[in-house]
């Protein structure tokens, strides 16, 4: 009997106009998880480098507190210190930034990332309908919006071409059973009938036979190792964004202590806490989650930026400040701070370097055909 040996190597990604040598979107951590030393370290590996946006100039010597509107000021000069240092790291990598349509500062931000060079634009937590009226005089520039069903992104689409005569670049697909922090449109945690493979299938169809076009998909929620990679290949994705597995490395921007903190963790330490954006989040078990959890009257509910559209801690007293609480966890208080999480942790030995990380992800795969 014949034997032949098959190799499978992982295609390359292209958004717009850029190409990533592998089909990996890094995902974007905040406050300060998912930084310039994540981002740029990524695309040096042949991923898509991704730098989140939400709290950049929290710990800015330009914001203070007692003048109004210097948050946003230190946002959008953080965000052009963040893009130039991941730019020096990876000359001629992908780069990109996600920028959230529920923060007040989202038009600013997107105006900012397109004229500062980022490659593409990935832009979640609400329908980015606007979108490409900010990055109108950078056409050069990828757009990304995150969905999480067949709607949104018909709608979005619709939407588009109506206004801009065009349609997005790519769509990241949330996988609501897995994904971590927020999702974009899910209501629920584990939506009934909710099927990853479908929601592809269906986009697949729209696009062809409504749209005429192709348009990239990149799955996020869960992906963990190259055989979660090769399963949303094998249902027609063309990429995956991974978060969670990021933060575990050695470039990830987050303090030692939050990546430890998550080395420890197990699938028992997930859980889902209420937001102030008023969605459901996976998050790690840690006091503050389960404060949250109870409405313990032991969590601060004082805004410390006015940083979101709307929000349940401004406008209602309730839940807490978001921001203040990512910003605590990825600083090292990891028991008084939100830690977002994927639903697939698995047990991982030791923090190691993006390099080793890439590798293990995009080694070609082996097979023996009979």
């Amino acid at each position: 009997m014949n034997k032949s040996v098959m190799t499978h190597v992982l295609p390359p990604l292209r958004i717009g106009k850029h190409i990533a040598r592998y089909p990996i979107v890094q995902g974007a951590m905040a406050v300060r998880v998912a930084g310039a030393k994540l981002a740029g370290a990524v695309a040096n590996e042949g991923g898509v480098g991704i730098i989140a946006s939400l709290g950049l100039g929290l710990y800015s010597p330009d914001f203070d507190q007692r003048k109004r509107g210097s948050f946003f000021t230190a946002n959008k000069l953080a965000l052009i210190d963040e893009l130039a240092k991941a730019r020096s790291i990876s000359p001629d990598g992908v780069i990109g930034v996600n920028i959230l349509v529920a923060t007040k500062d989202y038009p600013v931000l997107a105006q900012t990332a397109a004229a500062e060079g980022a490659d593409l634009i990935i832009t979640g937590a609400g329908l980015p309908l606007t979108l490409p009226e900010y990055t109108a005089d950078y056409p050069d520039v990828a757009l990304v919006p995150s969905v999480s069903n067949v709607e949104a992104a018909q709608f979005i689409c619709q939407v588009w071409q109506k206004r801009y005569n065009r349609l997005p670049d790519a769509f990241i697909v949330e996988n609501c059973q897995k994904v971590g922090g927020h999702f974009s449109q899910c209501e629920q945690i584990n939506p009934p009938g909710f099927s990853i493979a479908s929601v592809i299938a269906q986009l697949r169809e729209y696009f062809a036979n409504q749209l005429g076009v192709s348009i990239p998909l990149i799955v996020t929620g869960g992906i963990w190792d190259r055989g979660d990679i090769d399963k949303m290949l094998a249902i027609a994705a063309d990429g995956v964004q991974i978060g969670t597995r990021f933060i575990t490395t050695e470039e990830c921007d987050a303090d030692r202590r939050y990546k430890e903190f998550h080395l420890q963790a197990c699938a028992e330490d997930i859980m889902t806490v209420p937001s102030p954006v008023g969605k459901p989040s996976r998050a790690l078990r840690n006091a503050f989650a389960e404060n949250a959890i109870a409405g313990s009257s032991s969590i601060e509910r004082r805004c410390i930026a006015n940083c979101l559209e709307s929000c349940l801690c401004r406008d209602s007293g309730k839940t807490y400040c978001l921001l203040q609480a990512l910003a605590r966890a990825g600083q090292g208080d990891v028991e008084n701070g939100l830690i977002f999480s994927g639903a697939n942790v698995r047990y991982t030995e030791r923090i190691v370097s993006i390099a080793e990380l890439m590798a293990e992800l995009t080694q070609p795969q082996t097979a023996i055909a009979l």
